[in-house]
C-alpha cells in the first residue's frame, strides 16, 4: 500500500498528488468566497436550520407554525361586516339559498361520523377545502405585491392557445373556478386526497421560500407545479409530465419539465413533508371548512363500519402491545415492591 506505484494512487488528473506530497508540512490555504471561485451554489452546511428560523416564516416545515391559508381566511378584509361576511361565505361555497342549517348531532342510539380521516381523507371535500385555501391566498395577498417570476406568468407561458386577455392579472378567480381547475387535474390523473394536502404544503413552501405571492397572473401555473411535484413524491405510480400534456392539450413537455425544475430549485429541493406537518394541514383544512360552513358529509354509524373500526382498533392495540411492554420501566418504587417470604411449613 505504501508503494507509489500502488493501484490505490488516484489517476484523476484533477486530483493527482505529487510523490512527496505526504512529506510536505500542512499549510492552511486562505478561504475563498463564492465570488472568487465563481460558484454561487449554496452548500448544504450553509442552509439555515429550520429550528433557527421563526416559526411563522416556515409553516410548511415546522409543525407548530400556523398555516398561512388559515390566517388569511381569518382576515377577510373585503367585507367589513362580520355577519354579512359569514353569510356570503356560506352562499358562495355551498351555492344554495339561505335557510336554516340543519346539523346532525349524535345521540345514545345513533352516532354520526364522516368518512374522512387523517389517513384517508374524503377526496371531493379535501379538494374543495384546498381550492378554498388557494382562494383566500389570492384574495388576501399583499396589496403592495411581490416579485412575479416569469416561469409562473400565464401570459409568458400560457396553458391554452386562446389569447390571454389584457387584464388577466386584475381579476381574482372565483372559488368555483379554482375548484374546477384542481378537480380536472385530479380526476384525469386519478390522484388521491392525500396528494391534495401535500400540494397545499408545497404551495405555501414555495410562497415562503421564494418570497412571492400567488395572484391572478400566476395561480394556475403555481398550482400545476405543486400538483405535478406532489403526485411524484406521494404516489408510487406517478403521472409523467407527458400525461399532463394530454390533460392540458396546448402545453408542451419542455414547458412542463422547466416548470418542475424551477419549482424544485425554488423549494431548495426540500420536498420532505413530515407526518406532523401533514396532520397539521389536514386539521387546519377541517377548521377552514367548519368556519365556512363547508362541513364534511355525516352518516350514521352502521354495524359494518363499527365492526371495521373495532377491528382496526384491535389491530393497532396488538401492534403496539409489544412496544408498551418494552417501554415499561424495569425499576419499581419501594412502595409497590412485594417480596416473597419463605415460611416454614408445619406438617402435623
Amino acid at each position: 500500500m505504501g508503494n507509489t506505484t500502488s493501484c490505490c494512487v488516484s489517476s484523476s488528473p484533477k486530483h493527482r498528488r505529487s510523490n512527496h506530497s505526504r512529506l510536505e508540512p500542512y499549510r492552511p490555504e486562505p478561504e475563498l468566497s463564492r465570488e472568487d471561485t465563481g460558484c454561487n451554489l449554496q452548500h448544504i452546511s450553509d442552509r439555515e436550520n429550520i429550528d433557527d428560523l421563526p416559526m411563522e416564516y416556515n409553516p410548511s416545515d415546522h409543525p407548530r407554525a400556523s398555516t398561512i391559508f388559515l390566517s388569511k381566511s381569518q382576515t377577510d378584509v373585503a367585507v367589513p361586516n362580520k355577519r354579512v361576511r359569514e353569510k356570503r361565505k356560506s352562499l358562495y361555497i355551498n351555492h344554495h339559498y339561505p335557510g336554516p342549517v340543519r346539523r346532525k348531532y349524535s345521540s345514545c342510539s345513533t352516532i354520526f361520523l364522516d368518512d374522512s380521516t387523517v389517513s384517508q381523507p374524503n377526496l371531493k371535500y379535501t379538494i374543495k377545502c384546498v381550492a378554498l385555501a388557494i382562494y383566500y391566498h389570492i384574495k388576501n395577498r399583499d396589496i403592495d405585491g411581490r416579485m412575479l417570476l416569469d416561469i409562473f406568468d400565464e401570459k409568458l407561458h400560457p396553458l391554452s392557445k386562446s389569447e390571454v386577455p389584457a387584464d388577466y392579472d386584475k381579476h381574482d378567480p372565483e372559488q368555483k373556478q379554482i375548484y374546477r381547475f384542481v378537480r380536472t387535474l385530479f380526476s384525469a390523473a386519478q390522484l388521491t386526497a392525500e396528494c391534495a394536502i401535500v400540494t397545499l404544503v408545497y404551495l405555501e413552501r414555495l410562497l415562503t421560500y421564494a418570497e412571492i405571492d400567488i395572484c391572478p397572473a400566476n395561480w394556475k401555473r403555481i398550482v400545476l407545479g405543486a400538483i405535478l411535484l406532489a403526485s411524484k413524491v406521494w404516489d408510487d405510480q406517478a403521472v409523467w409530465n407527458v400525461d399532463y400534456c394530454q390533460i392540458l392539450k396546448d402545453i408542451t413537455v419542455e414547458d412542463m419539465n422547466e416548470l418542475e425544475r424551477q419549482f424544485l430549485e425554488l423549494l431548495q429541493f426540500n420536498i420532505n413533508v413530515p407526518s406532523s406537518v401533514y396532520a397539521k394541514y389536514y386539521f387546519d383544512l377541517r377548521s377552514l371548512a367548519e368556519a365556512n360552513n363547508l362541513s364534511f358529509p355525516l352518516e350514521p354509524l352502521s354495524r359494518d363500519k363499527a365492526q371495521k373500526l373495532e377491528a382496526i382498533s384491535r389491530l393497532c392495540d396488538d401492534k403496539y402491545k409489544d412496544l408498551r411492554k418494552l417501554a415499561k420501566k424495569r425499576s419499581v418504587s419501594a412502595d409497590n415492591l412485594t417480596v416473597v417470604r419463605w415460611c416454614p411449613a408445619i406438617i402435623s
